[in-house]
């Protein structure tokens, strides 16, 4: 059990890492839609409250591990199929469990940082704080391209650009497009790149994975008891064993 709610929490950190580092680089630079994965609730108080925390994240838990009790996982991140079968298993997990995709996350807590902010130029600041704070980069440089975008609008308007200024905004928009233009980023390709971003995330919560057992296994060899036994290979390990 211990192993596999480190797996769980595994899997939700390096999906934190690497899907908010493409999302910066894919979709910053578009207009984003923020929503929420559950509709509103109505509002508990004291012990109500944390004990409806506590079912809720006790039933996504569950479930989780009822679809890792039955999914054969090999943890082989140099082989493609072993990575894409693992990112199907943890889709899985999401869809059942009922959790965000990183994607879902990201834009949650942009939605929840920003609301209320009336300037496009505090807006981009919050944006790069979020990403800072989550230790993300911005490999293509998209984020300082958008700052320029601002300071060419606001020079234009000559005034700060308050996202209720529908014309300011239109040109803004316009500059993030042409920013898209010259990245290379198509919003109809927007799908392939999440797709490609699970691989990614999937060949390194394995690469992760592997190196946990691997020292799990020395860790085990230096007792006594095990020294004369041979290392497994980490591919022949069965997770669904140590649930």
């Amino acid at each position: 059990m211990a192993y596999a709610s480190r797996l769980l929490n595994r899997a939700r950190l390096a999906s934190s890492s690497c899907a908010g580092q493409r999302m910066l680089q894919h979709e910053s630079v578009i207009p984003v839609r923020h929503f929420s994965k559950q509709a509103d609730r109505p509002v508990l108080k004291g012990d109500e409250m944390l004990k409806g925390i506590f079912f809720e994240v006790k039933k996504k838990f569950e479930t989780a591990l009822g679809v890792l009790r039955k999914e054969k996982i090999t943890i082989d991140p140099d082989d493609p199929a072993a990575v894409e079968q693992y990112a199907k298993v943890m889709k899985t997990v999401r869809e059942k469990a009922d959790l965000f995709s990183e994607s879902q996350r990201i834009n949650y807590t942009i939605q929840t940082r920003t609301q209320g902010i009336p300037d496009a130029r505090t807006y981009l600041l919050t944006l790069k704080e979020i990403r800072v704070k989550r230790g993300l980069t911005d490999d293509l440089g998209a984020e300082t391209m958008m700052m320029e975008a601002l300071d060419k609008v606001e020079k234009e308007i000559k005034k700060p650009l308050l996202r209720s200024d529908k014309k300011g905004m239109a040109l803004l928009l316009a500059e993030f497009d042409k920013i898209n233009q010259k990245l290379g980023i198509r919003k109809e390709n927007l799908p392939k790149y999440e797709e490609q971003l699970e691989l990614k995330i999937a060949k390194a919560q394995l690469e992760e994975l592997k190196k946990d057992a691997f020292e799990a296994m020395e860790t085990q060899r230096k007792r006594e008891e095990f020294k004369e036994e041979e290392m497994v290979n980490v591919k022949s390990l069965d997770i669904r064993n140590f649930i």
